[in-house]
């Protein structure tokens, strides 16, 4: 009969022991957080979707909607290159042995090396953003356009899965979905009336717009609401640096787009409006008909109008306030004067008055908080 006995456990086997326990803790401490924000050097903006590369190890990130990265390296030798397009790369090469802080600024360049395109099939798709799609707004701006009005969603209907619907609407169909079925967010607050003149042209002011990004299936879930696609647009931070603006005049409308510095590298804002002038080109045409009729007076017309304004404010490197605010408008008027009676003091009498406007009221509050290299939280208040 045999009979078991405990084991015997000196100092050196309860060593042994302790560091095969510790061991994967170990590992894992050797490992690091390389994290920061990417911006303009010349303006500050912040970069979307800028690539964040190791070389040594091929690990890499791309910044997220803030501008923002994270990237976790074992310890040693780093080769770090950061890159966007239409800018100089950034490239930095040292050890890494603690968790580091890095805000790296991207200088704007108009020479681009030769590159040569390749392609290789993918095997085996893992990323949680498939069928997200980025529309930087040079691309947006570089569309002809109809009556010279840059629009965010006649570009978007140009992406594969998105039909435009009526011919020359602002209307999308994504994946054979109806117009309800999608989200549209401006600086991540819903926009529930998104188009001008019946559905001819967009709410969304071009020089207004930094970013579009548009899910077209497979949305993260914080969504959620829509069936067909999420178009996400983000407005201008404002020039850091310095002001500057530009003013637009157009065949339909005028734009006026002002950002920059109220702190400098601290605090800015971004200023953007634009008014059709329908109303404007045709009075002469109504009241000359009018006056033809010999009835009276009738002034009308029809006009619409957007408003952008953003402030933003750095209290520290891992906290940012944002302040954006949206109003946009149809309005459709008409007033008919006409002459009561035939004496040496006419006089006229306003007989028929009417007025119909509709449009948004949009506004936010974004405090944004670095909790670890790795976390961050959004806070936003929204009306």
């Amino acid at each position: 009969m045999s009979k078991t006995r405990p084991i015997k456990t000196g100092k050196g086997g309860l060593f042994v022991l302790l560091s095969l326990l510790l061991l994967p803790l170990l590992a894992t401490a050797q490992s690091y957080t390389i994290s920061g924000i990417v911006t303009d050097k010349s303006s500050g903006e912040t970069l979307i979707s800028a690539i964040v590369l190791d070389d040594g190890s091929g690990k890499g990130v791309a910044t997220n909607a803030y501008g923002r990265y994270s990237l976790t390296l074992p310890a040693g030798e780093v080769k770090l290159r950061i890159s966007y397009v239409g800018y100089t790369a950034y490239e930095e090469t040292f050890t890494l042995s603690a968790n580091r802080e890095l805000n790296v600024t991207l200088d704007p360049t108009t020479m681009l090396e030769a590159v040569t395109v390749t392609a290789e099939k993918v095997g085996d798709v893992r990323s949680s953003q498939v069928g997200a799609v980025e529309v930087p707004v040079e691309r947006i701006k570089n569309v002809p356009v109809i009556f010279g009005e840059t629009d965010i969603l006649k570009v978007v209907q140009l992406l594969p899965g998105v039909q435009s619907g009526t011919e020359g609407m602002a209307g999308i169909y994504v994946r054979g979905g109806g117009p309800d079925e999608n989200l549209f967010l401006l600086d991540g607050v819903p926009l529930y009336n998104v188009n001008h003149l019946g559905g001819f042209f967009s709410a969304f002011n071009g020089d207004a717009v930094k970013n579009v990004t548009l899910y077209k299936g497979n949305f993260p879930a914080r969504f959620g609401g829509r069936l067909s696609s999420v178009l996400d647009v983000t407005t201008n931070n404002g020039n850091d640096k310095e002001l500057h603006g530009n003013v637009d005049v157009g065949l339909i409308s005028a734009k006026i787009n002002l950002e920059g510095p109220i702190i400098k590298e601290r605090t800015t804002f971004s200023l953007s409006a634009r008014r059709t002038y329908f109303d404007i080109l045709s009075q002469p045409m109504i009241m000359a008909l009018s006056a033809s009729e010999g009835s009276g007076t009738m002034n009308a017309g029809y006009y619409f109008y957007d408003l952008n304004a953003k402030v933003t404010h750095r209290i520290d490197d891992k906290n940012h306030l944002f302040a954006s605010f949206y109003m946009g408008s149809d309005k459709v008027y008409a007033r008919l004067k006409y002459k009561e009676r035939e004496s040496a003091d006419d006089y006229y009498r306003e007989f028929i008055r009417m007025g119909y406007n509709w449009g948004n009221i949009v506004g936010s509050l974004r405090w944004y908080h670095q909790l670890s290299p790795k976390l961050f939280m959004n806070v936003t208040c929204a009306y």
